[in-house]
């Protein structure tokens, strides 16, 4: 069902800083950043020539990443992100195997524009996990 890596996600405490170690320390690609209301994030995309890294940053205090930075006060890996074909497809069959869909369960458009789903880390080792259609 799951498709390739697409990213994985760092939440970081300072998005500036965060940008510069992988742009200047590093010498990667890094996006602009873009402002993600609907999920409460400013991400950061570090392109790699076999996958993405997105770093996270709060918008808001409302923001469900100001949780996790409170826990990992140096920031850390939040999620990681897999492509799947078709995301409806996927929910279901994960629903029906016992699996937890986080929200309403229902896509949400993500920061690639694309349909999203969050699954509940207690059911993939601690590891939340994002899923993605291609």
């Amino acid at each position: 069902m799951i498709g390739r890596l697409n990213h994985v996600a760092i939440a970081v405490p300072d998005l500036e800083a965060g940008i510069a170690q992988y742009r200047d320390v590093l010498g990667a690609k890094v996006s602009e950043p873009q402002d993600e209301p609907d999920h409460g994030v400013t991400v950061v995309f570090v392109e790699l020539p076999n996958t993405k890294i997105e770093l996270l940053y709060p918008l808001g205090e409302n923001s469900p990443i100001n949780g996790f930075l409170e826990k990992n006060a140096s920031g850390g890996i939040h999620h990681v992100c897999y492509e799947v074909d078709d995301i409806l497809a996927a929910r279901d069959k994960l629903l029906a195997s016992g699996a937890r869909v986080l929200g309403d369960g229902e896509p949400k458009i993500g920061a690639h524009g694309k349909p999203v789903l969050f699954l509940h880390p207690k059911d993939f080792n601690g590891t939340l996990v994002e899923l993605e259609q291609v």
